[in-house]
């Protein structure tokens, strides 16, 4: 059942869990994930990258195939299409797509050009009836050609941001896009109190999921994320069952060459991730 971001999250933060944000590459991923979440009743998030949405021969067909799974597949518990870093010209795109939820990401600007352009975007996907979420604070590692250092957002700036009416609120404190280093210093939970005070009650995102210790996204979740991002997760246990399945010569026998057969472990790798994280957010059974 598409609908916008807004709701799903507002009850994830006055319950206390997060809703997983999980990103989609092509056809199988986006199968799995739904399925899982039907399977689960969670909520769920399918996040799209300007890259992905390339790949995927654009917004437009991307949406398609997201209405059409939906519907063929019978989901019924709540999926938000929401396009993850956005640029401004992109987030445009995808309201004309259809999307139901958009991130415009305008943390690499000077904060003034951010809260304009946030606020403008704002107002026009608010009237559409659509979700949206600001950034504050750029996350760690790279993100479609945008490359940060994992900076942690300045408090007043959120509040600022939020003021606007935004729907979310991704804020750096310390996350970074992809693997994380050995030396990595965790995440700064001072940084989000104080995010939290400044911004009141308004849902906040963690992105840079992969790798964060569970304890630290559970700690997380208490002071207010709702919603989690995760792709560099599915990335990596898709490419290694699908590696496994080749290097085992079972696309050798028995027509395993069939592209079905041959991404199907992958598949099924990916509906085994989402699972894990939808238990260790606490999204199961909320939808």
């Amino acid at each position: 059942m598409l609908t916008t971001a807004k709701e799903m999250l507002q009850k994830a933060e006055a319950g206390h869990y997060a809703v997983g944000a999980f990103n989609i590459n092509n056809l199988e991923w986006t199968k799995a994930i739904l399925q899982t979440a039907q399977e689960l009743q969670s909520p769920v998030i399918l996040g799209v990258s300007e890259g992905a949405g390339k790949y995927m021969c654009g917004f437009n067909t991307v949406s398609a195939m997201v209405k059409a799974m939906d519907s063929e597949l019978g989901i019924t518990v709540p999926v938000a299409l929401h396009l993850d870093h956005g640029t401004y010209e992109g987030s445009y795109k995808c309201i004309k797509a259809g999307f139901t939820s958009i991130m415009f990401d305008g943390s690499h600007y000077p904060i003034d050009e951010n809260i304009e352009k946030t606020k403008e975007l704002v107002s026009v996907a608010h009237h559409l009836g659509l979700s949206i979420e600001a950034e504050v604070g750029a996350i760690g590692g790279e993100e479609d050609g945008v490359i940060a250092a994992g900076e942690c957002a300045d408090p007043e700036e959120c509040k600022r941001i939020t003021d606007l009416g935004i729907d979310m609120l991704a804020a750096g404190i310390g996350n970074i896009h992809g693997v994380y280093p050995p030396n990595w210093a965790g995440l700064s939970f001072d940084t989000l109190k104080a995010i939290r005070e400044a911004t009141g009650d308004i849902p906040l995102v963690l992105h840079g999921g992969t790798g964060i210790p569970d304890d630290q996204v559970k700690k997380a979740i208490s002071l207010g994320v709702a919603k989690v991002n995760v792709n560099t997760e599915c990335q990596i246990v898709f490419t290694a069952a699908v590696r496994g399945y080749i290097e085992a010569d079972k696309d050798k026998v028995s027509k395993g060459f069939d592209p079905r057969k041959v991404l199907a472990p992958g598949t099924e790798a990916i509906k085994a991730k989402v699972k894990e994280k939808m238990e260790l957010f606490g999204s199961v059974g909320k939808a």
